[in-house]
């Protein structure tokens, strides 16, 4: 049963909503009626604290009605542009927009952006259906509009049956949900999600996943800008990323052409798993591909960055893409002796040496698994292998 709400709390409920409308008054009220879908735009942008510069000169166009993540390691500078859009932070140097609006000098408060964060951010004396009308009621939005608008972003997210409760009568799943509503209530022309999945455990985060994939389904015409360090959550769900690093922009591209095609180390290494071998490129072969030298053996890879013969790169292959070596006449044949064998339930993990370089290769179970020690011959497909470039390039593709 549901603990009763304190006059003292219901007081300071009032008082905060009371604050926040006069905040958002005319500024706002504009915004309220919608209008057409708006990207975001990041132009030369800088942010530094006390000469510490934590974002370098981001140029970056997220396009209207799109999903971009943003990745990178912790520092990275990923956060840091997502607040900057929120109005958090003050750029040092450079321009946001969203659309065709300047925003950079505008107050949070008036860029009718939703926003969710990974610890929740409920009010913990406030019921679910009274935390999604919040930033209604601060708006000053009519009863009738709070009363159509907050059952229907309830059951948008799947929360309809809780409306009653308290975020402490909630799981994390569902507190989350209901976050994602309150962001969602207010109509906003951008939805920015800081790590909303970071604190959930991982059967809940992979259907909240599910969940934010359906959601925008639901709603085609939401821009999204998405900061994670995990890449399961970017692949599913960004129709773009950046990847980044110290700061800076390292790379830039659609999900599935920046996994099979990164552009430098650092993006094969962070977006999934990568086996990358050091080679020379020799002549070009038929059908765009290329051979390259990997001590005494020639093999045949993508060459999508046109990188020319006798180039120093990187022969980069996923582990699901080796495979054991099965009959003769098979291409792209590496012999390596085994080092250890993991049995992870639906899959087994092997790590071999090849020529003093560890690969790891992922398969279906195995009957009989290899021993430690043991040679083994891996074949893969060379449409399935890119080179990468050994130095990245110093501006990121899009």
């Amino acid at each position: 049963m549901a603990t009763p709400v304190s006059s003292q709390a219901l007081r300071a409920d009032d008082a905060s909503v009371s604050e926040a409308r006069s905040a958002f008054s005319a500024a706002a009220a504009p915004l309220l009626a919608g209008g057409r879908v708006r990207g975001i735009g990041f132009k030369d942008v800088t942010v530094a604290y006390g000469g510490l510069v934590v974002l370098a000169s981001l140029t970056l166009d997220v396009r209207p009605g799109e999903i971009v993540a943003l990745i990178g390691p912790s520092g990275s500078g990923k956060t840091t542009a997502l607040r900057a859009v929120a109005g958090f932070v003050r750029p040092t140097r450079g321009r946001i927009t969203i659309g065709d609006r300047d925003v950079t000098d505008v107050a949070p408060y008036a860029r009718n952006i939703g926003m969710v964060v990974q610890n929740y951010a409920l009010f913990p004396h406030m019921r679910a259906e009274e935390n999604v009308a919040f930033g209604l009621r601060a708006r000053g939005v009519s009863h009738a509009v709070v009363r159509e608008r907050v059952p229907e972003c309830l059951r948008l997210v799947g929360m309809e049956a809780y409306a009653k409760r308290f975020p402490r009568e909630l799981s994390g799943g569902q507190q989350q949900r209901v976050a994602i509503a309150r962001a969602l209530a207010i109509r906003p022309q951008v939805l920015l999600l800081d790590e909303p999945l970071s604190a959930l455990d991982a059967q809940i985060r992979r259907s909240m996943l599910d969940e934010l994939a359906k959601l925008h389904r639901d709603l085609p015409s939401l821009t999204v800008l998405y900061v994670t360090h995990d890449q399961t959550e970017a692949l599913t769900l960004a129709d773009h990323i950046g990847i980044m690093r110290d700061g800076k922009l390292v790379a830039f591209g659609a999900s599935r052409t920046l996994y099979r095609h990164p552009p430098n180390r650092f993006s094969a290494e962070f977006l999934g798993r990568a086996n990358l071998l050091p080679v020379t490129s020799l002549e070009p072969k038929a059908g765009g591909l290329a051979q390259v030298r990997f001590g005494e053996a020639v093999l045949a890879a993508t060459n999508p960055h046109g990188l020319p013969q006798g180039s120093q790169c990187l022969l980069c292959v996923r582990p699901h893409d080796l495979r054991l070596r099965e009959g003769e006449g098979t291409h792209n044949i590496l012999a390596g002796i085994v080092e250890s064998v993991q049995w992870q339930g639906d899959l087994h993990a092997i790590a071999l040496n090849v020529q003093g370089h560890k690969l790891r290769l992922t398969c279906a179970p195995l009957g009989a698994p290899p021993e430690a020690g043991t040679p083994l011959a891996l074949a893969f497909d060379p449409h399935d292998v890119t080179l990468v470039p050994e130095t990245p390039p110093e501006k990121p593709g899009g």
